[in-house]
């Protein structure tokens, strides 16, 4: 039975991808036909638009992590010393996703935006190994520590919101307060998806990634046509009245991710989820949490998309499967 729900489940996962990579290559020739001059085009921006160093949005910051080597990028506002309000962003984006909250929170708050493992001008590791879910987790206490803090406010959005889920499960005595925007409790994720083929589709891309260098070619095609249209189309960008982004903050994006290699390790973050691999947590950390008598299994995805909850009486026990 076992081995036929991983078969199965595969059987999805590589059969939704080569579908993902067919309709992409699709529009790639139907692109090609109608401008075949534009559609190689890519642009490498220089220089940073004035809005990335604007002062008001606060101070640009590194921290080197012990442990991995890396080296974090961040944009810190308001006073060291008060409680710490740390923003995680999803993709495609970076810190300046936060620059409203970065000014919003400052007068109560030291404020940190984080560019993630990967993104802009943090270290980007070559491997996608290195993008572990184990590891972007780990790098979230890491930071906390390294910025001379025990517990902060988490908030993330997208991607950054399944971090902050996991960090809160893993630390939660480091999260004072939780708020995810834009991504639902992992305990419903996976169930939700596999009963809702809509979802399914709206998710395609996690399959679509997990292909090598197509998914960072497609994007570079007509000048990040659809990095573009992510941020501005009626589907998916952002559609109230001034609100909307300007000119210079889309030049803040194609700024970040037209770089040579700046979309492998935001893309990479995905490469790894479908690992199968297991981590045992002790009891103890699920009576934290107040998961009494259930058992949260994260499976597949690399400990994330399929962690659903079975009551199984008086055990206690978190765990991570495949």
């Amino acid at each position: 039975m076992v081995a036929a729900r991983a078969l199965l489940f595969w059987a999805l996962v590589y059969s939704y991808c080569g579908v993902c990579a067919c309709i992409a290559g699709l529009r790639l020739l139907w692109s090609i036909g109608r401008r075949p001059g534009e559609t190689f085009r890519w642009v490498v921006r220089e220089n940073p638009p004035a809005c990335l160093n604007d002062p008001s949005l606060g101070t640009h910051c590194y921290v080197r992590i012990k442990d991995s080597g890396l080296r974090f990028h961040y944009v810190a506002a308001g006073e060291r010393g008060k409680p710490l309000m740390l923003l995680l962003h999803g993709f495609p984006e970076f810190w300046y996703s936060w620059r409203h909250q970065l000014r919003e929170f400052k007068s109560e708050y030291r404020v940190v935006a984080l560019d993630l493992r990967g993104y802009g001008e943090t270290d980007a590791p070559p491997h996608k190994e290195n993008y572990k879910l184990d590891c972007l987790i780990a790098d979230i206490k890491d930071i906390l520590e390294s910025l001379g803090y025990n517990k902060c406010v988490l908030i993330g959005h997208d991607w950054g919101g399944m971090i902050a889920w996991l960090v809160a499960i893993c630390y939660p005595e480091m999260v004072t307060k939780l708020i995810v925007v834009n991504f639902p409790h992992p305990s419903v994720f996976t169930e939700y998806i596999l009963r809702h083929p809509s979802q399914l589709i709206k998710s395609g891309y996690y399959f679509f990634f997990q292909m090598p260098w197509f998914p960072e070619f497609m994007f570079t095609l007509n000048d990040f046509k659809v990095l573009k249209s992510l941020f501005t189309s009626q589907a998916t960008g952002i559609g109230r009245k001034g609100c909307r982004l300007t000119a210079e903050d889309i030049e803040a994006y194609l700024y970040v991710f037209s770089q040579p290699g700046a979309l492998t390790g935001p893309i990479n973050h995905y490469r790894t989820i479908f690992r199968t691999e297991e981590t045992h947590i002790n009891s103890e950390e699920i009576q934290d949490i107040g998961l009494k008598g259930k058992e949260i299994r994260v499976n597949a995805l690399n400990q994330i998309i399929r962690l659903s909850i079975f009551k199984i009486g008086t055990m206690n026990k978190l765990w991570f499967s495949g």
